[in-house]
């Protein structure tokens, strides 16, 4: 097994409260590695179905959304990980302000960042004939302001090294249907770009992982038929995937990568 190097490392995860997601397996990952874990949630509240969520589709990834962090929280002290869990608004800079005040508190450092929270609109107003200015505005305070925000704050706290990781998604050039989603991870990708140019004489790398149709809890048995086709490696990926990823660009392995997208996707939208 590879030794990324990363124990005694503090890193913050946005975005962590789906047991199924992105951001509790790459905490699952970096606990693995025997770094401090800091984790960030906002409960989403969206109407669902409690009789369909013994099943993946949107109703179990509703309600994943909506609750706390507890799975995540009790498996990490199975794993015997040293974390520190907040709710946080990362599109408010008050919170992510006392988050960074607390981070330094606890462990008195913030190694890696990985800023995976994001938002899109689930009533299907995120199309040019019917986007409206609140999906506009709702999506990008997030998905852009909140990660800039966490980005900002990291930086003001850096110590001796420094490891920010952006995710995005496959289809951010092109996203029929979701346009305001896609453009604000396109955002997020040239924000990439241009923040690891600033931040290289610190020694800091800024890179952005795009995961393709990632089994979250979201795709149904109908969709994963659907989709399937569409993945040259036909098969859904695995939060498992894009968190090994994180992990190597978070290694002193990969000190020499930065301003990189890298696509975990397999196949799909190259």
């Amino acid at each position: 097994m590879v030794d990324y190097g990363l124990k005694g490392k503090t890193v913050i995860i946005t975005g962590a409260n789906n047991h199924q997601g992105i951001g509790a397996a790459t905490a699952f990952a970096f606990a693995r590695e025997g770094a401090k874990i800091v984790l960030t949630y906002k409960k989403v509240q969206r109407e669902f179905d409690e009789n369909k969520t013994n099943e993946n589709g949107k109703d179990r990834y509703y309600k994943a959304n909506s609750g706390n962090a507890d799975f995540v929280e009790n498996k990490l002290k199975e794993m015997n990980s040293d974390f520190l869990i907040s709710e946080c608004d990362i599109s408010d800079e008050n919170e992510v302000k006392a988050l960074y005040s607390a981070v330094m508190e606890r462990f008195g450092r913030a190694d890696i960042l990985v800023n995976n929270a994001a938002t899109d609109d689930e009533n299907g107003f995120d199309t040019i004939e019917k986007i409206t200015q609140k999906v506009i505005d709702d999506t990008f305070a997030v998905n852009v302001r909140g990660s800039l925000i966490m980005i900002r704050e990291f930086i003001n706290h850096r110590k001796d090294y420094g490891r920010i990781i952006n995710i995005s998604t496959d289809s951010a050039q092109v996203f029929a249907g979701q346009i305001t989603y896609g453009a604000s991870k396109a955002t997020l990708e040239a924000l990439t770009r241009s923040i690891a140019l600033e931040v290289a004489k610190y020694g800091i790398t800024v890179n952005c992982v795009a995961p393709g149709p990632t089994q979250t809890g979201w795709i149904d048995a109908e969709l994963e038929k659907a989709v399937i086709p569409l993945i040259p490696m036909k098969k859904l990926i695995q939060p498992s995937d894009i968190a090994e990823t994180i992990l190597f660009l978070s290694s002193e392995q990969a000190k020499m990568i930065t301003g990189q997208v890298i696509k975990v996707s397999g196949g799909h939208a190259l």
